[in-house]
């Protein structure tokens, strides 16, 4: 079928298919010009200034995260890439000060245990904690220094500048957040780092801190902080290398044999560690200035031998009693320095001994629930059996006690209720050890963070 039309002289004879396709175009062109009228409508933007910066977009302050529902003080600021200042602690007195417990922070407890990075975003305030026994690791430090030399501290060439930065940031931060420590020493010329740094504690006073570089800078840090810190960069080849640091109180490895390494030669020994390889390498590529974070490890120990402990060489003394083991933990933190890129790994060793435990809620059933239920291959690292036979039971016994002194409890509270009994019904409680850090009893002093600013 088919239509004419006279138009204009002209005949037009059109099937009923065209006809049909030019009706569709014509509601089509009424479309987009209605749209466009309603467009025309919309009052045009504001003309922005020109600016003839270079970049600017890039450097347009960006909040900092800090994990969820904190407020007040550090949690709030923003900056140009860069991290805040933290909170002063105005009344700080060193010889109470105390650290967060670490059997609660980070997660480093957990069941089921494996091998994973179990990180976090690190607040400003958690940077550098310092405690009564600020002294003892000082001193301790310094002896190890003495007899070991550049074995535990050192720095390759192309690490210089990165050396000097992290000195700078330190000289930085540390008068910042205890007022009552440090004193900064001022520059002549203003300018964004102080000139040096006058420590309350040993007496001692460093200048001209910005001339430092390498082993020179890292030696100065060693009379400033309890911490390690391992400093890592990025090469050619995409591959973060360890080019130096302080590496004092490793307690199972040494500076000098790591050296020049890139992390997956580092980390060959780790169990599973293969497995994470590409994931680590690429948060540590990628993670910028204003995006620190934090984590823990944790091991046993048979001294305060941070640099090296007896364990790793030798067997446990058989005359040791369990209570005197200590459980090793390992605060690690990760920034990266904004001029020089190069990468800060922080490692704070704390010691709790294990009948300090004896007050946890559930927390020696957890440990001994991970130490004869997790990966073979992960607790051969750990070295468990130097310890296992002395350890387990002894955390056996602390959970007992628990329940005698209505710390924890078996649910249904039967007579005789023994904790490591093979009945259902009186280990359910016991199963719940996951749950440690909501129990009732666990108290409050170690929630949250930056917990010295409170």
């Amino acid at each position: 079928m088919s239509y004419t039309f006279n138009v204009g002289g002209f005949t037009l004879n059109i099937g009923r298919d065209q006809l049909l396709g030019l009706l569709l175009a014509g509601l089509a062109l009424k479309a987009v010009l209605a749209v466009r009228r309603a467009r025309a409508q919309v009052p045009a933007p504001p003309i922005l200034p020109a600016t003839n910066k270079a970049g600017d977009a890039e450097k347009e302050p960006k909040a900092l995260r800090y994990g969820a529902a904190k407020e007040g003080g550090a949690w709030d600021a923003t900056g140009p890439g860069y991290l805040p200042d933290p909170d002063p602690l105005l009344d700080f007195d060193l010889s109470m000060a105390t650290l967060r417990d670490y059997v609660y922070v980070n997660k480093v407890l957990r069941y089921p245990y494996f091998q994973t990075m179990a990180h976090q975003p690190l607040h400003i305030n958690d940077w550098i904690e310092i405690d009564k026994e600020y002294q003892w690791y000082l001193d301790q430090k310094a002896r190890v220094i003495k007899e070991q030399g550049r074995v535990v501290v050192d720095s390759l060439p192309e690490n210089d500048a990165a050396c000097t930065e992290l000195l700078e940031t330190l000289v930085d931060y540390l008068p910042k957040r205890y007022p009552t420590l440090f004193d900064a020493i001022p520059s002549e010329n203003p300018g964004p780092v102080p000139n040096g740094i006058h420590n309350r504690v040993t007496g001692e006073t460093f200048t001209n801190i910005s001339d430092l570089k390498g082993i020179d800078a890292l030696m100065v840090v060693t009379r400033l902080v309890k911490d390690d810190f391992l400093m890592g960069r990025e090469r050619e080849d995409g591959k973060v290398y360890l080019v130096g640091g302080v590496i004092v109180f490793p307690g199972s490895y040494l500076l000098s044999e790591k050296i020049g390494q890139p992390l997956h030669q580092l980390h060959a020994h780790v169990p599973h560690f293969n497995k994470m390889l590409a994931s680590v390498e690429r948060t540590m590529v990628r993670f910028a200035p204003d995006r620190p974070f934090e984590r823990c490890s944790w091991w046993v120990a048979d001294d305060r031998e941070l640099f090296w402990h007896n364990i790793i060489s030798n067997d446990v003394r058989e005359d040791l009693h369990p209570k005197d083991m200590f459980l090793r933990f390992d605060h690690q933190t990760f920034r990266k320095l904004p001029k020089t890129k190069g990468i800060m790994f922080g490692v704070h060793p704390v010691l709790k001994r294990m009948e300090d435990l004896a007050d946890n809620p559930l927390v020696p059933a957890l440990l001994a629930k991970i130490h004869t239920d997790s990966d073979e291959t992960l607790m051969k690292y750990k070295s468990v059996a130097k310890y296992q036979h002395k350890l387990v039971p002894y955390l056996q016994l602390l959970t007992e006690q628990q329940i005698a002194k209505g710390l924890i409890k078996c649910v249904h509270s039967l007579e005789g209720c023994s904790a490591w009994s093979d009945r259902t019904d009186r280990r359910e409680d016991i199963e719940n050890v996951v749950n440690f850090r909501e129990h009732p009893n666990a108290g409050e002093a170690w929630k949250g963070t930056a917990a010295l600013s409170s």
